[in-house]
């Protein structure tokens, strides 16, 4: 059964993390990743699509407004979340990956929101020892109030 101290985590939230969306962070994104499609390089071709602008590629949510230390997009909350693992005895922390919901295209000049949210944290037992399962979610919302994603990161603890 989940330690007392891990179910109280689920359902905290982070202060809000204000990024913002400019042309050159999305095109060095872009070239980071290699991906050559013109709404991410070209206006006036991104102009003439449905979209209407340049918009960020799939996994850029913008470039932090302000940060206080050398890890701009770690969260207090998810480092919380990894003390009180390490606190409980479970000190091998494994990323289980990432999955996103798009609902809404991020475009240059967009500010966005975005809060971090323990969702949820499940006990499993592999071969006798006991592995928790955790899941982050991360809400973007623009500065029009629309949610443009959901991000959900699955760490596993043992």
């Amino acid at each position: 059964m989940n330690p007392e101290s891990l179910q109280k985590m689920i359902g905290r939230t982070s202060e809000p993390f204000i990024l913002e969306v400019d042309r050159s962070s999305i095109k060095k994104f872009a070239d980071a990743v290699g991906d050559k499609n013109p709404l991410y390089w070209n206006e006036e071709f991104a102009r003439n699509t449905k979209y209407g602008s340049q918009v960020a590629p799939p996994g850029f949510f913008g470039w932090p407004v302000q940060w206080d230390n050398a890890m701009p997009f770690s969260s207090a909350l998810r480092g919380d979340l990894l003390d009180q693992f390490v606190k409980e005895g479970y000190r091998v922390i494994l990323d289980g990956g990432i999955e996103y919901d798009f609902n809404y295209p991020i475009r240059v000049g967009d500010i966005l929101s975005s809060v971090v949210r323990i969702a949820d944290i499940k006990e499993k037992e592999s071969k006798g020892k006991s592995m928790f399962f955790s899941i982050i979610e991360t809400l973007y919302t623009n500065q029009n109030g629309f949610v443009a994603a959901i991000a959900r990161q699955t760490l596993i603890s043992r």
